[in-house]
């Protein structure tokens, strides 16, 4: 009841904080796939287009419908934290643990507060690693078949499903447990995952693997920052609260040599995971849904620590440090302070957002700043298009340079009397021109130079920029004409494409 009712706070506490900022620049892209629902988009599978298309359907635009699914899997971080905790042997208290651990960790906040795939991968990740659990306590394949149908569907949601799928068989194969494998239960998991995951993979196949040519770009032109094993570690021990640290190193030894060796396999799982992730170049919170396993054992090594007599005073003492550090640190990670204050609240603690991109920012770090100046860009748009010519404004397209732009125009445009965006970045292209010939466009987050070398007649309409919004997002909207060596967009969309 007390798991449940943390669950109930985080749940409370996103919806709570959804409508502080606006919505994140990746949102505004999955809002606008989900206009266009397929078996799968340039750099995501098709899970998260598909939340979206359904929250909207069902509730509505605002901030709580979008936010709905993020809040409630938030929730189910909690409780499913105190489940691992329960199966694992623990008593009240480490239940009770675990979920506080994982209701604070400001990583699982970030998770929550917005549309994306990792509101919904910790959730997955942990509800197989469960799946383990039982397997191995009951000592009954019979479950695996459920593996497989979570980990298909986890591979709908994120491919990187892929790295904790191979961690956890090659965890098993290292261990005793190697025996639960070899039966038709377990082939049959497999064969469940692969038909569950077949129809993006035959998507990816027929569209000559995007997704990999999107990674071989960002890695070619050095997008992402690149961190060295321990400071990638480093990063991830401050998303899951640094205080937490000795709780689930504790866990990760209580599952390789002491009373959790049973589940030696969970603590093989997420060093294997690291050591791919590191291998791989993947971002630091790649590992964060691996956490929730190692914190639940961790919470049973605290509790089993904290029983002997004179040793009671401990757990109060530790959880009220798990909580005063994970609301020190909360405003980081999760809009809960106005702009103002967040400022102030930096410039005062010196506590700020690990950077992963090498993008500029203005005075809020990314994670924030994304969620600047979308409807403002829009309005602007609005009042541009609005202006032309009932003629030229019938042909007239309006072309973003990136997926937010696209998006934010797709999202708030209608009210506007704007029309959707067209789009050369990530799956916008394969969107297409729609109608439009070319003669006419307004287009965002070019410059004069790009655009001269398409159009004869190059006006600037307006300039954009939010103080607090990324740098790219402040540009000059220019109203682009008479096209300089072609004819329609279709014989130069080839060369629009941008997968970066």
């Amino acid at each position: 009841m007390i798991v449940a009712c943390l669950a109930a706070v985080k749940f409370a506490f996103h919806m709570a904080t959804a409508k502080l900022y606006g919505f994140f620049i990746d949102e505004l892209y999955f809002l606008a796939s989900g206009q266009h629902l397929a078996w799968g988009y340039v750099d995501f599978p098709p899970l998260t287009a598909f939340q979206a298309w359904l929250t909207r359907s069902l509730f509505g635009d605002s901030a709580y419908s979008i936010r709905l699914f993020p809040s409630l899997a938030g929730a189910g971080f909690v409780l499913i934290a105190g489940a691992i905790a329960r199966a694992l042997g623990g008593g009240r208290f480490a239940q009770l643990l675990a979920a506080l651990v994982v209701l604070l960790a400001p990583g699982y906040l970030a998770f929550s507060s917005y549309l994306s795939m990792n509101a919904i991968e910790p959730l997955i990740w942990s509800g197989c690693a469960l799946l383990v659990i039982r397997i191995i306590k009951r000592n009954d394949p019979r479950l695996w078949p459920w593996f497989g149908l979570l980990a298909g569907i986890g591979l709908l949601n994120k491919h990187t499903m892929l790295v904790f799928g191979f961690s956890i068989v090659v965890a098993l194969l290292l261990t005793a447990d190697r025996k639960l494998m070899f039966n038709r239960w377990f082939v049959l998991a497999g064969a469940i995952a692969v038909v569950v995951f077949l129809p993006n993979l035959i998507w990816e196949i027929r569209n000559h693997f995007p997704h990999l040519e999107l990674l071989a770009n960002i890695k070619r032109n050095g997008r992402d920052v690149q961190m060295n094993p321990i400071v990638f570690l480093l990063w991830d021990v401050l998303m899951a609260n640094p205080v937490a640290a000795p709780l689930w190193i504790a866990g990760l030894v209580s599952l390789f040599a002491g009373s959790l060796k049973r589940f030696r396999v969970l603590g093989l799982a997420w060093v294997i995971a690291y050591v791919v992730l590191i291998l791989s170049g993947g971002r630091f919170y790649y590992l964060l849904p691996a956490f929730i396993m190692i914190i639940a054992a961790g919470a049973i090594a605290v509790e089993r620590m904290t029983e002997r007599a004179g040793r009671g005073w401990m757990r109060p003492a530790y959880a009220s440090l798990i909580v005063l550090v994970g609301l020190l640190i909360a405003p980081t990670a999760v809009p809960v302070l106005s702009p103002e204050a967040y400022e102030r609240f930096t410039e005062l603690t010196h506590i700020k957002q690990p950077r992963f991109e090498h993008r500029a920012t203005t005075s809020m770090p990314q994670f924030f700043a994304d969620r600047f100046g979308w409807q403002e860009m829009v309005e602007t748009t609005a009042r541009v298009y609005n202006r032309l010519p009932p003629e030229e404004r019938a042909k007239t397209a309006i072309f973003g340079n990136d997926y937010g732009q696209s998006g934010a125009i797709d999202f708030y445009g209608p009210r506007y009397g704007l029309p959707r965006a067209i789009g050369g970045h990530l799956t916008n292209w394969y969107w297409g021109p729609r109608n439009y010939i070319g003669e006419s466009m307004l287009v965002l987050g070019d410059d004069r130079e790009g655009l001269d070398h398409w159009f004869e007649d190059v006006r600037p309409m307006a300039v954009i920029g939010d103080p607090r919004a990324m740098e790219q997002e402040h540009f000059t909207l220019y109203l682009a004409k008479k096209p300089r060596g072609w004819t329609t967009l279709k014989q130069i969309w080839p060369k629009l494409k941008r997968f970066s």
